[in-house]
Parts: structure tokens; sequence; C-alpha cells
């Protein structure tokens, strides 16, 4: 109980604290993180606090801004049925900004990971990983602004059919 109560503090501790190629990643290494030689751990970076022990980041990774590394998904006390649900981030890993690392996923050595991205899945070997580009949904008529309420706004909303129509500026 002690224990778990501590790693929460230190957990939180870490996000704020200065130090992102030092200090951070020694606060993550007393709460039982694997954290090899020259990371870099931005501010805000969630790493699980039920199991740090079960996220491994090899050397030269950078962990972005406000990235979060999940190992499990269950509520409550520990389930009879959990199965450890490591995440290896293999040496010199780039993980961006506002990512989110799923369990049970391997990063490969030398990927990069876009920013925004939610890995659900190992990534091989110096890949560059993320999803596609945004793209237009839809044309909007009726501003979401104070002056229109929301559900004005989802009645002016036009889908668009093709995305070709969007750059010529017709509706879709």
């Amino acid at each position: 109980m002690f224990k778990n109560i501590l790693n929460r503090l230190i957990h939180k501790i870490a996000a704020l604290a200065p130090g992102g190629h030092n200090f951070r990643p020694w606060l993550h290494r007393m709460r039982g993180v694997k954290i090899g030689d020259n990371v870099w751990i931005s501010q805000f970076v969630y790493i699980d606090e039920l199991h740090p022990e079960a996220v491994t980041i090899d050397d030269n990774c950078t962990i972005g801004l406000r990235t979060s590394i999940f190992t499990h998904f269950y509520w409550g006390p520990r389930r009879a049925d959990y199965n450890d649900g490591k995440v290896v981030i293999e040496k010199d890993v780039f993980i961006g900004p506002h990512c989110v690392v799923l369990p049970n996923v391997r990063i490969g050595e030398g990927a990069v990971i876009k920013a925004g991205s939610v890995v659900t899945r190992d990534v091989p070997p110096h890949t560059f990983w993320g999803p596609p580009p945004c793209e237009a949904l839809g044309r909007v008529t009726v501003p979401l602004t104070p002056e229109h309420p929301y559900e004005e706004f989802i009645a002016g909303l036009k889908p668009l059919r093709r995305r070709k129509r969007m750059e010529e500026g017709k509706d879709g």
C-alpha cells in the first residue's frame, strides 16, 4: 500500500519536474521503469502507475510531451487473470508529442512515431509510424461560435462525397 502511494507521488513529481535528460528518467527508474542511457522524457509524460516495471525504454530514446504509456486496462485491484502488458521501446526511438502507447507493444529500434499517434501494435524497426494526414470531412455552413448553438452547427454540416469537390470549393 505505502509503496503504491509513494510510486504515484514520484510519478506526479516526474511529470512536472525539470530535467528531461536526467532527473525525470531517474525518478521513473526509482519507480521501476527500465530506462537506458541518454533518454529524454518530456514533461507531462504518463508511464503506467500500477506496473511501471513492465515498461522498458532503451538507450537514446525521446519520449515526447504528454505521451502516455499504458501496460494494463483493468480497474481496481489486480485481477488474477492479468497478463503482463509489457511495453518495450528499443534503442534510438523517437516518440512525438501527444502519443498513446497501449499494452503489449514493442517499438522497434530507430522507429519514429508521428505526433498524436495511438500505437496499438508492434512497430517494425526503422519505420516512420503514424496515422494518415487529416483531411476535410465536411463543409461548415454554420460556425461553431457562441452565437450559434451546437445543434445549429450539426444541422449545418454538409458531408463531403469526394475529396476533389472540397478542393474545387463545391458542396458535397
